[in-house]
């Protein structure tokens, strides 16, 4: 497979920066327009959700500039660090009067004001790193032996029980889906990662069973029309905006279900106001460039493998089955395709309001695993 063409002054993969590049690009049109109204009602500046975006790209790109700089051997060496310190935050967390409770889960440490950070989002970007660290190290066990894949299960486990204290549901499903997906990729026994697919599956099965919020959301996108002022009312806000929109929409800045006739349209149905603004050209294009982007990240996963860099060949194959499923399964719970369940589809999450489930910058979370192995080739 040819690469694309290097910019001048930059040896990474131009083609998976120009997805990256439309993907910010859309995102923060999006927000802004999906906010503008609420903004102006709640904070009387109708772009303090597109100015505080903005910062938060900025601090974002400048983190995916610095991962960029940094060798992958130095990513590897560091998981282990990486993974304490996620273990750590996470913990913090659940501490009372630390960690910040918002709508019955605390997911948030405060920094400074209004500033905060998600220490879920930072755990699965430390798992990533350390798993792919771990099917580097344990290659052989993990093929052929059962034990090879027990210490990271063990790890997995933990993780997935501190997310699911504070509760976050969705991180726990996306950290679960990484990790077996990539023992899987990595040569793992067929009936080994099935079995492990089995227990997760049935463990999920319980703990939506056990919780009504939970059964409520798995049940109420199957006929959101029987409760339209209920369970079903969002979904059905959903559908109509994705009707007005029809072949090519009503218009940027043009939509009326962000008028607070959608509940949290310029965080969670971020999509589904676009998809009304610009119609359903838009909502294929945004999606086309989404199929790009995680096609591009396995390619150089495979690239970077038949290389001979196991580490970031791992972490690609990581991080691109995580934003296909973080970013199509949003879209899915848009269209009532899906449970909706908030899964983000980012590791720098720095905002307590989601910055947009599918809309998020791209760049953030592949520029150290994509290109570096690239880097790593020259």
């Amino acid at each position: 497979m040819n690469r694309a063409a290097p910019l001048q002054g930059y040896s990474g993969d131009t083609l998976l920066l120009g997805f990256s590049v439309a993907l910010i690009s859309i995102g923060l049109i999006a927000i802004a327009s999906a906010s503008i109204e609420y903004s102006d009602f709640h904070f009387g500046n109708p772009w303090h959700h597109a100015e505080r975006h903005t910062l938060y790209l900025l601090l974002g790109l400048s983190a995916a500039a610095l991962c960029y700089m940094i060798p992958t051997e130095t990513f590897n060496r560091l998981s282990p660090w990486l993974l304490f310190i996620a273990f750590a935050l996470l913990i913090l967390v659940l501490m009372p009067g630390i960690g910040r409770e918002v709508n019955g889960a605390k997911r948030w440490l405060p920094l400074l004001g209004a500033f905060t950070v998600q220490p879920s989002e930072f755990a699965k970007f430390a798992l990533l790193l350390y798993t792919a660290g771990y099917l580097v190290r344990q290659e052989d066990a993990v093929r052929y032996h059962w034990q090879g894949l027990a210490k990271l299960i063990f790890i997995l486990g933990i993780v997935a029980f501190l997310l699911l204290l504070e509760p976050d549901f969705g991180a726990t499903v996306i950290a679960v889906g990484a990790v077996v997906g990539m023992m899987f990729l990595a040569g793992a026994r067929l009936i080994y990662v099935l079995a492990l697919l089995a227990s997760v599956a049935l463990g999920f099965l319980v703990l939506v069973f056990s919780a009504p919020y939970r059964l409520q959301r798995l049940t109420a996108y199957q006929d959101p029309w029987s409760d339209p002022f209920g369970a079903g009312f969002q979904l059905v806000q959903s559908l109509i905006a994705f009707g007005r929109g029809e072949w090519f929409g009503v218009g940027l800045g043009n939509s009326i279900q962000k008028l607070f006739y959608l509940p949290e349209a310029h965080t969670d149905f971020v999509f589904s106001i676009w998809a009304e603004e610009t119609g359903l050209f838009g909502a294929l294009l945004l999606i086309l460039l989404f199929v790009g982007l995680i096609t591009r990240i396995m390619q150089t996963g495979w690239r970077a493998a038949a290389e001979g860099n196991g580490f970031a060949a791992y972490l690609c194959f990581g991080v691109g089955p995580h934003v296909c499923r973080a970013s199509f399964h949003q879209y899915g719970s848009e269209l009532g395709i899906t449970a909706h369940q908030r899964l983000d589809a980012t590791v720098c999450e720095l905002w307590r309001i989601k910055l947009d489930h599918e809309l998020r910058p791209a760049g953030y979370r592949v520029a150290y695993c994509s290109a570096t192995p690239t880097r790593a080739a020259h």
